[in-house]
């Protein structure tokens, strides 16, 4: 398939979006399977094209006048990939499996020279209207430039597993990707994105990955599991363990010693943590499947309780768009709800002394300072520790990030260079 094609392709995708709301993801997987003829390279073409009209689908609009699935994809290929108008109005007339010619409407449009001059907020930010305040919350000026950090590529970010390798030894073996250090942490690698048509390396079956040597995991996610401050010999409970990214990061810090309990309240989400602790070479885990009472003997015991809550997951907004403008205040308000229940349940594991960390990948006040100082005003015996002092623990060699407080850290693109992840670490005072 020509660029022509793909353009037309995804301006079907972007409509099975509208039509049925799903996520991109669905819609794109069933589009390749009805159109078996398009190559891998077309599949990755299309999928770039839907999501960076998603990641931009606010200001793609607002240049073009309107939100329709072919004004965002035209908008994308003149504004993100660099085509010229007249480039496309010439392609279009010679392809067959193009979209309808470029009207002059259109043809107007594309080529404006600053169409998001007088954009309001929200516009420039490429966030839904009732997000803006929240960000103005949180950033304060800088809410603008932390909305747009969300809307470029991802990169593929690698944590190494040093209970199998080295950072040395896997750097070597992605060799072809061109690897770079990830930020902040010191086992991470960083595979960049690609621009236009390229494809995302698919490093899962590649043998380093296939024998344990390292993981995918985004490099923010790998400084909260850090910042946490499990050490070995120590009793950590992961509450919300889901797949077990954040476990197999504490059992290489811990190195294999003291004792991990993995537990999440869904068999589903916990499902894959078995096979990953294995090729990892994790012997330090026990897994406790959604029964209360097999908790029990774990109450009041626990050195760290590892609360990595469900969240809105606005932080990875890059990676899965299309969650910006599917997000609603009430899910919201659902998503506290449920962040205010999970901590006061997790509070009976910590014992006196110990440490409870909250962790969200969101940027929205209310999941993140809003749970926290509710959860304090309930538990007053919680108090928060000092992140200054944690941070240069875990990062003696790194210089702290600008979101880093006494209280708290926020991680985000603009800050950080990694997706939006949000802790906090309480001790619980006898």
């Amino acid at each position: 398939m020509q660029l022509p094609g793909r353009l037309a392709a995804a301006i079907e995708v972007l409509s099975d979006l509208e039509t049925r709301h799903r996520p991109a993801s669905e819609a794109l997987r069933d589009w390749g399977v009805s159109h078996r003829f398009a190559g891998s390279g077309d599949r990755a073409a299309i999928g770039n094209l839907v999501y960076d009209a998603l990641r931009r689908r606010a200001s793609h609009a607002y240049a073009m006048a309107t939100d329709t699935p072919r004004a965002l994809v035209l908008s994308v290929a003149v504004r993100d990939w660099g085509e010229t108008p007249e480039g496309l109005v010439e392609s279009f007339a010679t392809d067959r499996f193009a979209p309808d010619a470029i009207t002059s409407g259109e043809l107007a449009r594309l080529s404006a020279p600053d169409p998001l001059a007088d954009a309001p907020d929200a516009v420039r930010a490429d966030l839904p209207d009732w997000i803006v305040p929240l960000f103005a919350e949180a950033f304060g000026a800088e809410a603008v430039a932390e909305g747009v950090g969300l809307t470029a590529r991802p990169p593929v970010d690698l944590r190494v597993n040093r209970l199998k390798s080295d950072l040395a030894r896997v750097e070597k073996g992605l060799k072809r990707f061109a690897p770079q250090r990830a930020p902040i942490v010191p086992d991470g690698l960083r595979l960049a994105p690609g621009t236009r048509a390229a494809r995302t390396p698919n490093v899962l079956v590649d043998e380093g990955y296939l024998k344990g040597w390292f993981e995918v995991q985004d490099a923010g996610s790998q400084t909260v599991a850090a910042l946490a401050g499990a050490v070995a010999g120590t009793q950590v409970l992961d509450y919300c363990a889901g797949a077990g990214g954040k476990t197999l990061a504490l059992a290489s810090d811990m190195d294999n010693h003291g004792q991990i309990f993995a537990h999440d309240a869904d068999r589903n989400r916990l499902a894959p943590i078995y096979d990953r602790l294995k090729r990892a070479g994790v012997r330090n885990v026990q897994t406790r499947p959604p029964d209360p009472e097999l908790l029990e003997d774990l109450n009041g015991h626990m050195d760290l309780v590892l609360v990595d809550a469900p969240c809105t997951g606005t932080g990875t907004w890059r990676r899965r768009p299309d969650t910006k403008w599917r997000l609603s205040p009430e899910q919201l308000a659902v998503r506290v709800g449920e962040q205010a229940e999970i901590l006061d349940e997790a509070t009976k594991f910590v014992r006196p002394g110990g440490h409870v960390a909250y962790i969200t990948c969101s940027l929205l006040p209310p999941e993140n300072t809003g749970t926290i100082a509710g959860f304090r005003s309930r538990h007053p015996e919680f108090v928060p520790a000092d992140h200054f002092a944690l941070w240069a623990k875990a990062f003696p060699d790194t210089a702290a990030v600008p979101g880093l407080g006494r209280d708290a850290l926020w991680l985000s693109p603009a800050r950080s260079d990694t997706d939006g992840f949000f802790i906090s670490v309480l001790e619980k005072r006898a």
